[in-house]
């Protein structure tokens, strides 16, 4: 048996087209999977499609909104249609619309972030768990962050919905797992892509990242979407309301 092998699952991923998110697109087709690419933009999700199928996997692309409840439920039907079930699901879409500090955050701004970074994981965890412990068995994975476990005076608000989004898998992980439904979160700490360019492209920020990773660098999506394909793999048939921490030994290296 091949512990890493998808071959025959399905696996959805929001936030698909770029970054982490289509890493574990790609990587997942890599190991067999068929993969629905989402994302807010139609045309970047067909890109991921394309690059997918020109290494031989099998992919299609549906555009959705975490924003919005019946798109992502149109996500999940079209997905079902297409492949006849959802065997993973991966939470990779986020919102950070704002960089600063707590005393200048606006409610509706806060209320956006946790709705879109923390209620739409519950919606997706609603929408896919039912069909998954009929067949028992299934692979919901959240993408969190190291924000989660930090304070911060630039990106607090987003931190605060990464560590719900830390509660949120533990409590899941308890109702659904008695249906062979592991759910777990990745934790990247620093990653190269578009969404965190505000961080890395700073170059003090980028520096005190490198200088505190106990690997000396920031992470490349590829770093992150293997340990997706590893929590869904049979490799980790066993973890279960955990959080892989992916940041090359910043959390916990001692350094100041």
């Amino acid at each position: 048996m091949m512990m890493f092998d998808l071959s025959g699952k399905v696996a959805v991923v929001t936030g698909g087209s770029r970054g982490i998110g289509r890493s574990i697109c790609e990587q997942m087709a890599a190991h067999g999977a068929r993969v629905v690419v989402s994302s807010r933009k139609l045309p970047a999700c067909e890109e991921v499609v394309k690059a997918i199928e020109a290494g031989g996997g099998e992919a299609t692309a549906v555009a959705a909104s975490i924003s919005d409840r019946g798109q992502l439920e149109n996500l999940v039907t079209t997905a079902r249609k297409t492949y006849g079930k959802i065997d993973i699901m991966v939470c990779n879409a986020a919102t950070n619309p704002y960089f600063g500090p707590l005393t200048g955050l606006k409610e509706d701004v806060f209320q956006k972030i946790m709705m879109n970074n923390v209620m739409s994981n519950l919606w997706l965890m609603n929408m896919v768990g039912p069909e998954m412990a009929e067949r028992r068995d299934g692979a919901f994975i959240i993408v969190s962050s190291i924000g989660a476990l930090v304070g911060s005076a630039h990106i607090a608000a987003y931190n605060m919905s990464k560590a719900a989004d830390l509660s949120l898998v533990k409590s899941l992980a308890m109702e659904w797992g008695r249906h062979n439904i592991r759910v777990n979160a990745i934790a990247p700490g620093l990653i190269q892509t578009d969404f965190a360019k505000a961080l890395w492209d700073n170059p003090q920020i980028r520096s005190a990242q490198e200088n505190k990773a106990a690997l000396k660098r920031i992470g490349q999506p590829d770093d992150i979407g293997g340990v997706a394909v590893f929590l869904a793999s049979k490799a980790a048939a066993f973890i279960c309301g955990q959080c892989i921490i992916a940041d090359g030994g910043v959390i916990g290296s001692g350094a100041e």
